[in-house]
């Protein structure tokens, strides 16, 4: 950690490119299969990987469950897109203030937290769900309990990734991060397509409480060195201060606009799966789990790919073909006349979203230093996540005034653009 306060002037250190070229020395040799997974030999990093192996299977059922049930008691696009506006925006209402608990305190000890509560949200919605007295509002209200608890979680949660590896192998870990996240986006929709149609939404809910035990426990089973801390007079001065250092850093700067901009493009097609998967394609809830663990799958192999990779120069390159390629596949899964097409589509999609969020990921944790870690990934967090609630709403709203196709269409052209603009930054 730095033991000075860095200049809030723009850093000396940025490079047309957006790379740190010098930053991450050349990994040793190492046969394919042991470089790409050269993250696993930190032990703190495999615990929290396998435990999040387990818990993510169960929190992609979960959603997949949650947009289903929704839509079973409406049939409303609209209500689909505030389902998940509430699930979301608080992720973008306190992510700032999650990122400031991250820098005060233990990273660790606030995942944990975080994981008891996510837990607990689980169980009330199986509770609730097979006890028959589920209602819209209800999980409405228990949407936004697990945003409020995520805004939490997910800033401690990036900016740990960095103590439970190395600086070295952060690009790499990062990656394998982002394929265990999606090889549960396989299982789980897949799984949760089946249970749903079989025993109903609350299985998937209950499932998902007791998967969250596999993560706790590896979280409990963690030897973490005590992080010092700098002392400043107050939050709001420490919030203040990210801001002003994300705002000069360039670099930092224009990876966050990108993602922004990618995020709200890419609601439409997550909003109105199910949507497109029941009333346009007739497949249901099976069909609904298809299309997600198909763009799952792309999404693993698109993380793997880019774990191989030894150094992180050059990442925005990979951030600039990756919107290009994202907002190309939108457009044709939004014109695509059959079920099949669709599916050929996702993975796709999958491959180059996750490729850009991590390429994006490591290069703004290779640019900037660890006190300022937990508020800049907060906002990394509030731009790949807590933008989705207004893409969402609008999402379904545009969807009910001219429909799911023309809707997705339209975020297909703003992913294209903002990889435009991203790539007229790194020329200047």
């Amino acid at each position: 950690m730095a033991s000075e306060r860095p200049a809030e002037s723009t850093p000396t250190y940025i490079v047309p490119a957006f790379a740190p070229e010098t930053e991450q020395p050349a990994a040793p040799p190492l046969g394919r299969f042991r470089q790409t997974f050269r993250a696993l030999r930190h032990r703190n990093f495999r615990l929290l990987l396998f435990g999040q192996a387990v818990s993510l299977i169960g929190t992609w059922m979960q959603n997949v469950a949650q947009s289903w049930l929704v839509y079973r008691l409406t049939h409303s696009e609209l209500l689909l897109g505030t389902a998940w506006f509430c699930s979301q925006i608080p992720v973008f209402a306190f992510g700032s203030i999650g990122g400031v608990v991250s820098d005060r305190y233990s990273r660790h000890k606030i995942i944990l937290a975080t994981q008891i509560l996510s837990m607990l949200q689980a169980c009330a919605l199986g509770v609730l769900t097979l006890s028959g007295h589920m209602r819209v509002w209800q999980i409405l209200v228990l949407a936004f309990s697990l945003g409020t608890i995520n805004a939490f979680d997910m800033p401690a949660r990036q900016a740990l990734i960095v103590q439970l590896a190395s600086k070295e192998d952060l690009l790499n870990a990062i990656s394998l991060n982002s394929a265990v996240f999606n090889a549960a986006r396989i299982l789980g929709p897949a799984v949760a397509g089946l249970l749903v149609a079989a025993l109903g939404e609350g299985v998937c809910f209950v499932l998902n409480s007791a998967s969250f035990l596999a993560v706790i426990v590896a979280l409990l089973a963690m030897r973490i060195p005590r992080r010092p801390r700098r002392v400043i007079e107050s939050s709001w001065s420490h919030l203040l201060e990210g801001l002003r250092y994300t705002w000069r850093h360039v670099p930092v700067r224009s990876f966050l606009m990108v993602l922004a901009a990618t995020t709200v493009a890419g609601m439409p097609l997550v909003v109105l799966l199910p949507f497109f998967a029941d009333a346009i394609f007739h497949r249901g809830s099976q069909g609904l789990g298809f299309l997600l663990g198909a763009m799952g799958a792309g999404a693993v192999i698109g993380t793997l790919v880019l774990a191989q990779r030894e150094r992180a120069s050059g990442l925005h390159r990979i951030v600039i073909y990756s919107a290009l390629a994202t907002g190309a596949s939108y457009m044709v899964f939004s014109a695509s006349p059959s079920f099949y097409l669709s599916l050929a589509t996702m993975p796709i999609i999958g491959f180059s979203v996750m490729r850009q969020n991590a390429a994006a990921n490591t290069s703004i944790q290779m640019l900037i230093p660890d006190e300022y870690r937990g508020r800049i990934m907060s906002l990394y967090v509030m731009t790949v996540v807590g933008l989705g609630p207004f893409g969402s709403l609008a999402a379904g709203a545009v969807a009910h005034a001219v429909g799911p196709r023309w809707t997705v269409f339209a975020g297909g052209l703003v992913a294209m653009a903002a990889a435009v603009v991203f790539q007229a930054k790194t020329n200047e």
